[in-house]
């Protein structure tokens, strides 16, 4: 691969609008293999970009960096899939949580009570919430 196809620690963080110490902390993780080096230097090729874009997207979606090693890293595809599964059931649940707590907040937005705790609808939506989420009723 010619110099020109690879890119500087630099450039590659600019990339992402990373600080280069990430990059090389996640090298140190095993999250990134390391780079070659050319006299001295690390250097970057696109397969770099795909795992730091990969990287960014798992983390931004509630994974540790754990999790993100052992995804990158795991030996065969039933493993990663199972890693995946139990990732995706948390997002879910993540994601009706946010659901929840948006039409919580659209309802306040709306509400015409003065106080707002006190209005039916809101207390019977943040009972009804509790209740499906497994909780008991404290009322």
């Amino acid at each position: 691969m010619k110099s020109s196809d690879t890119m500087s620690i630099g450039e590659l963080a600019r990339r992402f609008d990373l600080a280069t110490h990430v990059l090389r902390h996640w090298e140190d993780k095993g999250l990134l293999t390391p780079a070659a080096r050319v006299n001295g230097r690390r250097r970057y090729t696109s397969d770099h970009v795909v795992h730091v874009l990969t990287i960014i997207r798992a983390k931004a979606a509630g994974m540790s960096l754990e999790q993100i090693r052992e995804i990158l890293t795991v030996s065969g595809r039933a493993e990663r899939q199972e890693l995946l599964q139990e990732h995706h059931a948390e997002l879910e649940r993540r994601l009706d949580e946010i659901a929840a707590s948006k039409a919580m907040i659209e309802h306040l937005m709306l509400c015409t009570a003065d106080d707002f705790v006190q209005c039916p609808t809101y207390r019977k939506n943040v009972i009804a919430l509790r209740e499906s989420a497994g909780g008991e009723c404290l009322l």
